[in-house]
């Protein structure tokens, strides 16, 4: 073979609005490396739009089609590979990446119930698609590729001959050499018309993951060993992802797929260059990736120069010990994790913390524990999920489910969805942990609830009140808590927490094949469209209540933070004056929420203290230290900047609820409130 067609995807959904918005990194490295080896020899076509691949694999079919296989696009994956085979009996289909078992009995079921796949490339994709290509150029045309290649044993890869049975030619291969042997995707130009203001830049600086997370599909023993890109390179691309970003500002964030960002001690200077990137280009406003899970010290020191566009994530999962421990996560130390809360504080960086629920040998109570563990360390946020069970996790395997107990239903992807041209209605499917050996279904649900509760309150509009309770003494978990079985809840606010629950539980089902049948049904289909179901329940809900009822919802949170200072016994004369001006200026801040347009009302108070600065303030003194010596009135208004951001965002996501969800996860959360503009 003098040339080959070669098709590569990591597809998205956008049906109702984009599933993923990363630039598809992966293939893009998979094809460098192919272009840097066979240069024209291998016409490579990147895809990321599903409409864009289901009409090529039909208008003009290629030799090889390479997919990634990810647990968010799996099942649309294999609905590729059949077309293609449609369009060319011959074809060669091609599957790589982490959705993958790691213990051989399940790697034969699975490539026996996905039998259209010829070749899995497991774990890093460059060398073991490239061994296949290089087999593919012995071919001496086109309809020969195919039979010649599955008889081969190929390394890296698993084969299925064409007697029907499996080849195994060893581990799964890494790069395990300096990583600049792969060209870069960025620099090279593959990935330029992927800038089309809707997706987001994906890169990485490093690979590996020391840690051993049973819960995660980087947690094997073969991801053990980090390697690293060039400073040089990495610099490189930082600078041609802003230049090209500024080219089309719709896109804000800027994804990191290193694992344990923070933890290498040139990670500071990858965050200076960020900060440059910013100023010069003004891009990324945030930046989301995993900071690591040890050396927080070196973390905090390398990204609070990014102020604020990253937050440190303390990624406890659990603080239970027996828990940490049967996750294979005990080589991660909560303690210091924690110790190193107050050093954050003081940098004035955000944090966020993990927590999963239904690990192994969770429990209601050990949840209840590690969330009240986490705020009383005062993190700023809390993000409670529920446990997915992953192919090419450890925890995922037939012993680990047997051990634990687990009970898992299975619900919809939020927003991956789509229907093809032949009329067939595709969708992807997530498996979660509902119950266990030591944690009941209604706990579960309970907790869900609880996470809702502390989604929606634990804003930075409400700071200033948390703050206040804290100073005065009162467990912050009973503002969270408390709404779950309020009488006094504001029957709008009931209904949303009753709907909440509702969808928590209907949107499980007892198998994908369920799920599939169901929705091929026009009718039942509809409602995946209109949104009435198939939504990321906890994210939906949020902004349902962010953009109808935060003004019902401030009254709330106000109200019952009064409550809980009175049940504390803190004398209303030592807090009431205070108290409502830390109130008003959670009205002023939440007042209108996403009211873009610049002729409505902006709300205005007078303060007697300088509620900013108190809030700012990481010496932890009470209010009655930041008193002003003259009143100040201070309006409450949204930034031209802000507006623009959020009507940018608006443009690739939709104003509907579940596209404002959206909207909601990928703007900053500074953004979202109106800023206090003191104007007397």
């Amino acid at each position: 073979m003098e040339k080959l067609k070669i098709y590569l995807g990591d597809i998205t959904y956008d049906t109702v609005s984009l599933s993923t918005d990363a630039i598809p990194l992966a293939i893009g490295y998979v094809a460098a490396y192919c272009k840097k080896i066979y240069g024209s020899r291998a016409e490579i076509t990147l895809f990321k739009y599903l409409e864009d691949l289901e009409k090529a694999l039909v208008d003009s079919p290629p030799d090889i089609i390479g997919l990634s296989n990810y647990s968010w696009n799996q099942n649309i994956g294999l609905e590729m590979f059949d077309i293609a085979r449609k369009s060319n009996p011959d074809v060669l289909t091609v599957w790589g990446g982490p959705n993958f078992p790691i213990d051989f009995p399940s790697q034969k079921k699975f490539m026996d119930e996905y039998n259209i796949v010829d070749i899995y490339v497991p774990l890093e994709g460059e060398i073991g698609f490239s061994n296949i290509v290089d087999v593919c150029f012995s071919a001496k045309q086109s309809n020969e590729i195919r039979e010649l290649v599955i008889s081969k044993s190929i390394e890296g890869c698993v084969v299925r001959n064409p007697n029907n049975e499996l080849i195994f030619s060893g581990p799964g291969l890494r790069t395990r050499k300096e990583l600049d042997e792969l060209p870069s995707p960025y620099l090279t130009g593959l990935f330029d018309k992927f800038f089309d203001g809707r997706l987001s830049p994906l890169m990485q600086t490093n690979r590996g993951c020391p840690f051993h997370c049973t819960f995660c599909t980087d947690g094997i023993d073969e991801k053990q060993l980090v390697t690293q890109f060039s400073m040089e390179r990495v610099l490189d691309e930082i600078n041609y992802i802003g230049h090209h970003s500024k080219m089309r500002p719709s896109t804000s964030m800027l994804i990191l797929a290193d694992l344990n960002f923070g933890m290498i001690p040139r990670d500071r200077k990858i965050c200076e260059a960020l900060v440059e990137t910013q100023e010069k280009f003004g891009f990324p406003k945030k930046v989301d990736c995993s900071t690591g899970k040890n050396a927080k010290d070196r973390i905090i020191e390398a990204i609070r120069i990014l102020n604020g566009a990253l937050a440190i994530k303390l990624s406890v999962q659990s603080t239970d010990e027996s828990v940490m421990k049967n996750m294979r996560r005990d080589n991660i130390s909560s303690d210091q994790m924690l110790a190193l809360v107050p050093a954050i504080r003081a940098s004035n960086l955000p944090s966020v913390t993990e927590i999963i629920v239904g690990l192994p040998g969770d429990s209601f109570a050990t949840n209840i524990k590690t969330i009240k563990d986490m705020m009383r360390v005062e993190v700023d946020e809390y993000l409670v999920y529920t446990l997915m069970l992953l192919h090419g996790s450890e925890l995922a395997t037939p012993e680990e489910r047997k051990k634990w107990g687990f009970n898992t239903k299975f619900r919809i992807l939020p927003r991956s969805f789509a229907e093809l041209k032949s009329g067939k209605k595709i969708m992807e499917v997530e498996e979660v942990v509902v119950s266990s050996n030591s944690l009941s279904f209604d706990e579960y649900v309970k907790i869900r609830l609880l996470a809702f509760s502390i989604f929606v309150t634990n804003q930075l509009a409400y700071k200033p009140i948390i703050k206040f309770l804290r100073h005065n003494n009162v467990d912050i978990f009973d503002l969270f808590n408390r709404p779950l079985d309020d009488k006094n809840l504001p029957k709008n606010l009931q209904n949303i927490f009753d709907k909440f629950k509702q969808s928590t539980v209907n949107e499980l089902w007892d198998s994908p094949e369920e799920i599939i049948r169901n929705f091929q049904d026009d009718d039942q289909y509809q409602k995946l469209i209109s949104e009435h179901i198939g939504f990321n329940v906890i994210q939906f809900h949020q902004a349902l209540v962010t953009t109808n009822h935060m003004p019902e919802w401030t009254e709330y949170v106000i109200k019952l933070a009064k409550t809980l200072l009175d049940e504390n016994n803190v004398p209303e004369e030592t807090y009431l004056e205070p108290f409502n001006e830390i109130s008003n200026y959670c009205r002023g801040l939440t007042h209108n929420t996403l009211e873009l347009n610049s002729d409505l009302s902006n709300p205005e108070f007078l303060f007697k203290y300088d509620i900013e600065k108190w809030n700012s303030d990481s010496t932890n003194q009470t209010i009655d230290k930041f008193e002003l010596n003259s009143l100040r009135k201070i309006i409450f208004t949204y930034t031209t900047e802000e507006i623009e951001l959020f009507r940018n965002n608006m443009d690739i996501y939709g104003i509907t609820t579940n596209g404002m969800a959206q909207v909601l996860k990928r703007v900053p959360k500074f953004y979202l409130w109106r800023k206090p503009i003191t104007i007397s």
